[in-house]
């Protein structure tokens, strides 16, 4: 009995020692073991999507291109978000001479990563296959600048080059098939400098014109005549500075091109013609184009000065805004859009970073330095490459631009607006069928209306759409 007692003792002193070295952790739901195990699903599922991209490349390489469209599409449907799949899908397309998808998918691995090189050559190709040789020249010296050794790419540009010449020689072999009468030469060059002297003068008065009907001069230090305060933006076409018109005494907005877009001379002349096109347009809901000055190596748009934010600014800070609140935007944006329109001008480039807020709360479109005059009897559409491939319409994915194609931007940005995303980055978007998932489904308080709208505008076929501007602004105002 004794030593029990004392056996009962020693168990009691020696308890709190036990139970502290054999202390259980138990950590919740939000611990550091909760923590690890979230961790290592985001990195297994990094790891799975790489393998499969592997395995896709080494489908590329083996030519089944079957396995790399079915893999690549339903890697995008289940949500994810990586450049070699889309290029490695635009590959696919390719090789099966499915060109409009191979330039949508490429379009959007170039969107998702500039400095893909693949991408543009793969774009470059189905340009070629569509004998679209301008484009497929563009992509194609874009794809060696950013790889000067890819082999693929330079096989490439020695096709557009030969078939560049090809048509030289054709057109040279023509016309020396032709037999001009012995008179005609001389008449032609007697005609020639009469239309050289015409020129002469006409230019030379334009040239002092110039500056009072506010188009394009030269001959200027533009830093004598603007005050650059500060850079206040930067896009695909180049710097946007704060600047003060020591002249005038008022602020403006100058944006300086890139010299690299304006080396090509026909692609410079192009520009300025397009520039003084839009320097026309005069609305209070359309940012105005002053003028356009042409220096030795530069070429600058000066711009109307607009205190406020630009829509894509404003979601990034809020994220979305209600219906109501892009009732408000959108109506300032249609009513630009609609005057544009009236002039036969499309915009091209239309998304929220275009769209600028003053602070008064009127919005105002700019940037239409991509815009385009719309040509022919018909007037219906212009053929160019321009503007943002997530925005971009179907059409305007092979250079046909027309007023639907920006009807569909337009969607696209109602859409972004709404919920803080465009369509296709949205979990749920149907990648083959290009279906949207409806912002009912994703927020409250969405009517009917508003999906119904979005979806007609978000049609493949331009005539399936909504198809004007004011029709599109009657429709959401009800909404």
């Amino acid at each position: 009995m004794r030593i029990t007692k004392i056996s009962l003792l020693f168990l009691l002193l020696t308890l709190p020692a036990f139970c502290q070295q054999s202390a259980i952790i138990v950590e919740g739901p939000y611990g550091p073991a909760q923590k690890q195990l979230s961790g290592q699903k985001e990195s297994k599922k990094i790891s799975d999507i790489n393998k499969k991209i592997e395995e896709l490349k080494q489908a590329a390489k083996n030519e089944d291109y079957n396995f790399v469209r079915e893999t690549a599409l339903k890697l995008l449907s289940s949500g994810a978000q990586d450049a070699r799949i889309e290029r490695l899908l635009a590959l696919s397309y390719e090789r099966e001479g499915n060109c409009k998808n191979a330039i949508y998918y490429a379009s959007q691995a170039i969107a998702r990563q500039p400095a893909d090189a693949q991408a543009y050559a793969v774009r470059a190709s189905c340009y070629y296959k569509n004998s679209d040789i301008l484009r497929a020249g563009e992509d194609i010296e874009t794809a060696l600048n950013l790889n000067p050794n890819y082999i693929y790419a330079k096989d490439l540009k020695n096709l557009i080059d030969n078939y560049e010449n090809q048509i030289v020689k054709k057109k040279i072999q023509a016309k020396n098939k032709k037999k001009l009468p012995s008179w005609f030469l001389p008449y032609l060059l007697c005609v020639l400098a009469l239309l050289g002297l015409l020129l002469f003068m006409h230019f030379k008065t334009l040239y002092a014109l110039k500056d009072k009907k506010g188009t394009a001069y030269k001959g200027i230090n533009i830093k004598e005549k603007y005050n650059f305060i500060r850079q206040i933006g930067e896009g695909g076409m180049g710097k946007v500075y704060e600047a003060y018109d020591t002249i005038l005494k008022r602020k403006v907005a100058v944006k300086r091109i890139k010299p690299e877009l304006l080396k090509n001379e026909h692609i410079r002349e192009q520009f300025l013609a397009e520039a003084r096109l839009v320097a026309m347009l005069r609305h209070p809901c359309i940012v105005e184009i002053y003028t356009v000055i042409e220096t030795a190596n530069s070429l600058y748009l000066v711009f109307e000065y607009v205190d406020g934010q630009t829509l894509e600014t404003r979601l990034d800070i809020d994220n979305n805004l209600t219906l109501e609140q892009a009732k408000d935007i959108f109506s300032s944006v249609c009513k630009g859009l609609a005057y544009a329109h009236s002039q036969d001008i499309v915009h091209c480039d239309l998304k929220p970073g275009n769209i600028m807020i003053s602070d008064s709360g009127i919005a105002k479109v700019m940037d239409f330095g991509v815009a385009k005059k719309l040509a022919g009897a018909d007037k219906k559409e212009a053929k160019n490459l321009a503007g943002t491939p997530a925005y971009m319409s179907p059409e305007q994915q092979q250079g046909i631009m027309s007023k639907q194609s920006d009807i569909y931007s337009l969607a696209v940005c109602l859409y972004e607006t709404l919920c803080g995303q465009v369509p296709w980055s949205i979990e749920g978007f149907d990648v083959e069928t290009k279906k949207i998932v409806p912002l009912s489904k994703l927020l409250p308080n969405i009517p009917p209306a508003v999906d119904a709208l979005i979806e007609r505008c978000l049609k493949e076929d331009p005539s399936e759409r909504v198809q004007s501007v004011e029709e599109f602004w009657e429709r959401l105002s009800k909404a």
